[in-house]
């Protein structure tokens, strides 16, 4: 009997930046990519938004390109014959739509340089609101203790597997991480907390969570604190503030840049996941609307 490799929870501002391969010496061994912070994927569980799609074979033999985006980036989704359940879900699916994406991960090495990972899907389904965020806040927790797992590791150089695992890691976590310091070295660690980060504004909207983003590894709190603090501008205020920004910022006609409406919105006193929650509601009203991803613009 051939067992499945666990479907990892990975986000893709993780999986995107691993570099490091490890092939099996046959051709039936399992291969896996190997992230900065340690976990060994050979099959991940993906959750975001269906963004695009497209089928760039034909209509006897479809060929699907799709981009799934989660709170970090976006994983990229190929999916053919081989796959037909996969397929034939695609086939189906509207974008936008939340989605869940069970697959086989993939590289591909442009130049020396370069690689890029996608997803070959197993399975994709449609997903509610409340699975989304449950599976969200379960790749957050298990990138936490992947971060907690590499400062463990780079505390202790000379550890091997057998003795970090008496620290409360798995044998395949700590073989892992000593594997991933080893050829990447030490992790920034302010690039995959911001993960979280933006994984739990989503999940607790209304609150300002900041978690110190540290540039080291060895400065990560064991324990996340949730700063509950709220916006110092009235509700009534806030649509009126936030159109007026967006007329300021629409300096060439083509929409006001999401990156320095978040900053304008800062100053003012009102923080990230408030400006989502308005700009949200100002596009349901009808006011505003998003002429190209990253841009936000007046009706």
């Amino acid at each position: 009997m051939i067992l499945r490799e666990t479907a990892q929870r990975v986000f893709a501002g993780e999986l995107n930046t691993s570099t490091l391969e490890r092939k099996g010496d046959d051709e039936k061994s399992p291969a896996y990519v190997i992230t900065p912070l340690g976990t060994r994927v050979n099959r991940v569980l993906a959750v975001g938004v269906l963004l695009d799609k497209q089928n760039i074979g034909s209509d006897e033999e479809p060929l699907w390109r799709a981009r799934v985006e989660d709170v970090s980036g976006s994983y990229y989704v190929n999916v053919g014959r081989y796959q037909p359940e996969a397929a034939a879900s695609m086939a189906a699916l509207e974008a936008p739509s939340f989605v869940a994406v069970v697959g086989k991960v993939r590289t591909f090495k442009p130049d020396e340089t370069r690689t890029l990972v996608s997803l070959r899907p197993e399975r994709i389904v449609r997903i509610n609101a409340d699975t989304r965020h449950r599976l969200v806040l379960e790749t957050a927790q298990r990138t936490w203790r992947r971060l907690n797992n590499m400062k463990t590791v780079l505390s202790l150089p000379e550890a091997t597997a057998d003795e970090l695992s008496q620290k409360g890691m798995s044998k395949e976590e700590a073989e892992g991480a000593i594997e991933a310091a080893e050829f990447y070295g030490t992790p920034e660690s302010s690039r995959f907390l911001r993960l979280i980060q933006n994984a739990l504004r989503m999940l607790l909207p209304g609150k300002d969570i900041d978690l110190g983003l540290p540039e080291d590894v060895a400065d990560l709190p064991d324990e996340i604190e949730i700063d509950t603090s709220k916006s110092t501008v009235p509700d009534s205020e806030k649509e009126d503030l936030i159109l007026g920004m967006l007329d300021e910022l629409d300096r060439d006609g083509r929409g006001a840049p999401m990156d320095e409406l978040v900053r304008k919105a800062a100053s003012e006193g009102i923080v990230s996941t408030e400006l989502e929650e308005m700009t949200n509601s100002l596009m349901d009203k009808g006011l505003v609307y998003e002429p190209v991803l990253g841009r936000l613009k007046r009706i």
